[in-house]
């Protein structure tokens, strides 16, 4: 199984970063690459744990998805979700919501986000495009996210 974490320090309260884990405002910086869309079981206009959400997209010509179920959820602390797509690869995402001390009130407060990935690709030629290409890729697509959301989380709004 691969796993990958990454991480940002943002200069936001931890309840404003969590603002930005909502399915109407996750679209805007988890997937924009791919112009995600969210679609949360019953339309909630929050993530609950064991609601179904499915995320479809489009790498190029071609529309990718993927449905998730919510695994965890803690008000300015933790998201997490299981997934699976049409191609068998199965994984693991998880943001941890960290508020920094700060130790004079004239210090803005900060928080750390930090993205841990694990997924599988099915078969040997999975696991081979995985250790090539694939964790590398994710990496980097993290990292991107992480930055999406640390620009509207600092401006405390969308663009």
């Amino acid at each position: 199984m691969a796993q990958i974490e990454t991480s940002v320090e943002i200069a936001a309260p931890a309840e404003l970063v969590f603002a930005f884990f909502v399915p109407q405002r996750m679209a805007y910086w988890y997937g924009a690459d791919m112009e995600a869309c969210l679609e949360v079981q019953g339309g909630a206009p929050d993530f609950a744990v064991a609601q179904k959400v499915r995320v479809t997209g489009h790498l190029g010509k071609r529309e990718v998805s993927h449905t998730a179920v919510v695994t965890a959820v803690q008000q300015a602390r933790l998201f997490e979700w299981r997934f699976e797509d049409r191609y068998g690869v199965k994984g693991l995402e998880r943001w941890e919501i960290e508020r920094l001390r700060v130790r004079s009130p004239e210090i803005a407060p900060k928080t750390i986000v930090r993205m841990h990935s694990a997924y599988r690709m099915p078969g040997l030629l999975g696991k081979a495009m995985d250790w090539l290409l694939t964790r590398h890729a994710v990496a980097r697509r993290n990292q991107d996210y992480l930055a999406r959301l640390k620009r509207y989380a600092e401006h405390g709004e969308l663009e």
